[in-house]
């Protein structure tokens, strides 16, 4: 019995620190951060003179718009030679909430470049506008209220998913769970979406 004891302390222990990891993450990736201070005005005119179909999607910046399969495939043949970013999140999805200062700035700094576009999936309309208004982006968000989109592009499951399609209209990556800082995001979108390696 006491030669067992040692192995029985020694799981406990890793099992322990196991949780303690786990729940580190969980401050790390899940917390949702304060309503913060970005000039969704300011990010409209720092992104003027963006190609059309650009263009287009900023002027329905932090907006819901009705969503279906038919609708998301028929904007994203129009984005057709430009990347696109799409960026499936929930209002009620932690490491939704946690990625979104740095889909901000992300799509400022590249949205004259790429189309960004939401998915708000298994969501209701009540608690998806209140949080873009928290949290405005400058690109509208389709809405996927029973995640038939999602389904439909194979993301269905995972919160929050994010999609790159390159120029061509092809989905070159899905990246499921959130970014960790807009540093992990920019590398992604770089190598993705505009097909660069560094």
């Amino acid at each position: 019995m006491l030669r067992g004891r040692p192995l029985v302390v020694a799981g406990v222990v890793v099992v322990l620190a196991m949780l303690g990891i786990g729940a580190s993450q969980l401050k790390t990736n899940n917390s949702a951060p304060e309503p913060n201070r970005f000039d969704i005005a300011a990010a409209r005119r720092a992104l003027a003179g963006a190609p059309a179909p650009l263009a287009s999607l900023i002027a329905q910046s932090a907006t819901l718009i009705p969503g279906s399969k038919d609708a998301v495939a028929a904007r994203l043949k129009g984005l057709k030679g430009h990347p696109v970013v799409v960026n499936k999140w929930a209002s009620w999805c932690g490491p939704c909430r946690f990625e979104f200062p740095s889909l901000q700035q992300a799509s400022l700094k590249y949205g004259k470049q790429i189309a960004f576009i939401g998915l708000d999936s298994g969501d209701s309309d009540e608690a998806a506008a209140r949080f873009l208004k928290q949290f405005p982006v400058p690109y509208p968000s389709y809405v996927d209220r029973k995640t038939r989109i999602a389904q439909h592009y194979g993301i269905g499951q995972s919160y929050p998913t994010t999609m790159y399609f390159d120029a061509s209209g092809k989905m070159a990556y899905a990246h499921q769970g959130n970014y960790p800082d807009e540093q992990a995001l920019v590398a992604d979108i770089r190598r993705y979406a505009l097909g660069q390696d560094h």
